[in-house]
């Protein structure tokens, strides 16, 4: 193989991708066989089976049982909007980003007292052992799920106060920043950063994900006076779903 050449499964694999992508193989169609691709490329049961492989990975096909493998339909990616951190009427973000883009948000949350394992009592500038507020969430746009989070929060700040439950109290279902101000923590900073991976196998089941999927990870974290008051993994299909930021300009 000369220097830049490509693999043989990967030269299979781009054309059948250059097919679908060009409708030359439409969503539903079923794939050559890998006999039919053996001989139309010239090439070895193996290079045929990985050039499958491939396309099975990046989600552009999937495997039928007892039918064969089919080009998927690939959805028009929609977005998920981050503006900022505190919307002006005190609802989360996640309901009013979602009413500014005219979806139908709903989530459904479950929290329990945890001990912080090393990395989220490293985010949250706790020990390892710390008591910490976990809720996980699962948001949905017309029923499809389209976010899973999972937030952090210490109990040695929300610990035993009409907040410590973030969706339960007079206070649950608001923001973040708004339930820290009613406890006298003022929220004055906050980060997010954007990653992307392999979606673990419950969280494509969750999102309804296929195996090999890429998922986008927001990893937030508000603070108070430099201190982490909250930290957050939010993950998303990246297949279906862009993150769109709208950040005020001070």
């Amino acid at each position: 193989m000369t220097f830049g050449e490509q693999p043989a499964y990967l030269r299979v694999a781009g054309d059948l991708r250059k097919k679908i992508t060009d409708g030359s193989l439409p969503p539903h169609t079923r794939l050559p066989s890998q006999a039919r691709i053996r001989q139309e490329y010239g090439v070895s049961d193996t290079v045929a089976l990985e050039a499958r492989k491939v396309l099975m990975a990046e989600g552009l096909v999937e495997g039928r049982s007892g039918s064969g493998t089919y080009v998927r339909e690939r959805p028009v990616p929609r977005r998920i909007a981050r503006s900022g951190y505190r919307p002006a009427n005190g609802v989360t973000p996640f309901r009013q980003e979602q009413a500014d883009g005219e979806a139908r948000g709903t989530w459904e949350s479950s929290s329990e007292q945890v001990e912080a394992g090393a990395a989220v009592a490293e985010r949250l500038a706790l020990r390892p052992g710390d008591r910490v507020m976990r809720t996980e969430y699962v948001f949905r746009e017309a029923g499809e799920a389209m976010m899973l989070s999972t937030s952090w929060e210490p109990l040695a700040v929300t610990g035993r106060t009409p907040v410590m439950l973030p969706e339960e109290g007079p206070l649950g279902g608001m923001g973040v920043v708004e339930r820290m101000a009613a406890i006298d923590v003022v929220v004055d900073n906050v980060t997010e950063e954007v990653g992307a991976r392999p979606g673990l196998a419950e969280e494509l089941l969750d999102l309804g994900g296929v195996p090999g999927h890429v998922v986008l990870v927001v990893q937030r974290t508000y603070y108070a006076s430099g201190r982490p008051v909250e930290t957050a993994d939010l993950v998303i299909p990246a297949d279906r779903y862009q993150v769109a930021y709208h950040l005020p300009v001070k």
